[in-house]
Order: C-alpha cells, then sequence, then structure tokens
C-alpha cells in the first residue's frame, strides 16, 4: 500500500509551513532523499511515489516537458532501476551545491526550492567516478497533511558540461 499520496487540489487545506531556518533543513533533507533514491540507493518505487504528487510535472531544458504525472515519473524510475540492476552499466549522481540552496516558504501550503547541482557518473562496477556536468534547478514542495513533503513542479535548467 503506498502512503499518503497528495494533489494540489488536496493540498488546498492550509498546513502550517515550518519557519526558517527549520524549513531550509527539512527541504535539503527532502531533496537528498528524493536525489538518493532516485540515482543511488537500492530501488523502492513505493517510498520513491510517496515523496511525489500525484500531478507532479517535471521541465528540462534538453529533454522538454518530459513528466506531466506521478505515473509518468515512477515509468522513469523504473526503467532507471532496471538499468542500475545491471552492474556493468554506468551510474549517476546528483550532487547538491550546498552554497546555491535557497528555499522561500509558501504560505499554508509548502516550499520553493532553488539551487545548483553536479553530475557525476561512472562506467561500470570498478569504473571511475567523474564530474560530468552542472545544472540548475528549482522545485516546488507541497507540505501534505501528514507532514511530509512531496515535489510537485520540478524545472532543471542551464546544463552544461564540466569543465
Amino acid at each position: 500500500m503506498i502512503p499518503f499520496l497528495v494533489t494540489a487540489a488536496a493540498a488546498a487545506t492550509l498546513v502550517t509551513v515550518p519557519p526558517q531556518p527549520e524549513l531550509t533543513r527539512q527541504i535539503e533533507a527532502a531533496d537528498a532523499n528524493l536525489f538518493k533514491l532516485f540515482f543511488e540507493a537500492p530501488c523502492d518505487a513505493p517510498r520513491f511515489r510517496a515523496m511525489i504528487a500525484d500531478d507532479v510535472e517535471f521541465y528540462h531544458d534538453k529533454d522538454g516537458f518530459n513528466v506531466r504525472s506521478a505515473d509518468e515519473f515512477m515509468k522513469g524510475y523504473r526503467e532507471n532501476c532496471t538499468s542500475r540492476a545491471d552492474p556493468a552499466n554506468w551510474r549517476s549522481r546528483r550532487e547538491l551545491v550546498r552554497s546555491s540552496l535557497r528555499v522561500d516558504p509558501i504560505p499554508g501550503w509548502g516550499a520553493m526550492e532553488v539551487g545548483d547541482h553536479l553530475f557525476y557518473e561512472k562506467h561500470g562496477a570498478g569504473g571511475a567516478e567523474k564530474l560530468v556536468g552542472k545544472a540548475k534547478f528549482a522545485m516546488v514542495w507541497v507540505l501534505g497533511a501528514d507532514g511530509k513533503w512531496h515535489v510537485s513542479r520540478v524545472l532543471s535548467f542551464a546544463h552544461e558540461a564540466a569543465q
């Protein structure tokens, strides 16, 4: 059974967004959990699904408007999990540039997060990890009535190769 699922309509019920610096601490933790689960941790579809809103949208400056729902996001997650199951395949890791992180409240609803991140890859089980790219991101997080954060909107842009 999937824990509480949130939609924008469900979030219309006002919630109490924590004050700073607790808000930034919570969003940074939710961000880290989401990306670690997507790129590195053992695959756990129910746990990942519980972190995204039903109406999640993902906009990418290279791949376009490529996620319009939780079902589409989960399809990409499952494909990534299948690829990671083979130790010979490449691995990717995302790292937040902590000094770039900014979190602002959306009173009664959630938070906006912006920052920069770096991407690393390694090929095969014994391959060395190498910095391959960087980008900027913006995410909107909904605070559910369950007290948990759910990503609702994602913008990933200004991608460029590492130099």
